[in-house]
């Protein structure tokens, strides 16, 4: 009988990607609402990314202070602004987690939803996307500006983009993989989501 102890499994790790542009007056509470959110994850290791795309404001400085407080805050900054897609793209790839989210500095969507994410990707999803049911605060024009663009998208691609869909979304490392394999250089993140397949599910959220 072998008398050495069996090695204790590896916690899984959840990346939280958060692309930022002159977020100095939300940054402070974006951060405290994760890090009561990775407070909650009992049996998830988590590292927060947070992409500063070139701001001109003090959100990096304060994202380096936070990063000094907190080990699980990583701070990727760009030399000038490239763009969201770019900024996500850099922290998909700085991302070392089992599963990755994604999710804007500026609270709209709110981070308690990864719970249920993770819930679904622990049932076997690979991808699961955010799908607001309402839009309080957003005018009827921009409504509906949404609404034409991603039904015209759709008419254009052989491949359907779920609509009145964000960036919000929980990926599997395999799907992140892919993602980080494919050349494009003029990226549009959910479309490229929804090209390579993988089981995939809309969360539907207030």
């Amino acid at each position: 009988m072998d008398p050495r102890p069996e090695p204790t499994p590896r916690r899984q790790l959840l990346s939280v990607v958060v692309p930022c542009f002159n977020e100095e007056e939300v940054i402070g509470e974006t951060v405290r609402r994760l890090r009561a959110f990775c407070d909650t994850l009992v049996d998830l290791d988590v590292e927060l990314v947070f992409v500063d795309d070139g701001s001109r404001d003090r959100t990096r400085a304060l994202l380096r202070g936070y990063a000094e407080e907190d080990g699980r805050i990583r701070v990727v900054g760009f030399a000038r602004n490239f763009g969201h897609q770019i900024a996500v793209t850099a922290g998909i790839d700085a991302a070392r987690g089992d599963a990755v989210v994604l999710i804007d500095a500026d609270l709209q969507d709110p981070p308690e939803v990864v719970h249920e994410m993770i819930a679904k990707w622990r049932e076997g999803w690979d991808v699961v996307y955010g799908t607001r049911t309402e839009r309080p605060g957003e005018s009827a024009f921009k409504l509906a500006t949404a609404r034409a663009f991603y039904r015209v998208l759709n008419r254009l691609s052989d491949v359907p983009i779920p609509l009145d869909t964000g960036d919000f979304r929980l990926m599997s490392r395999p799907v992140v993989d892919v993602l980080r394999a494919m050349p494009e250089r003029d990226r549009f993140v959910r479309g490229m989501v929804a090209w390579v397949g993988f089981r995939q599910t809309a969360l539907p959220y207030r």
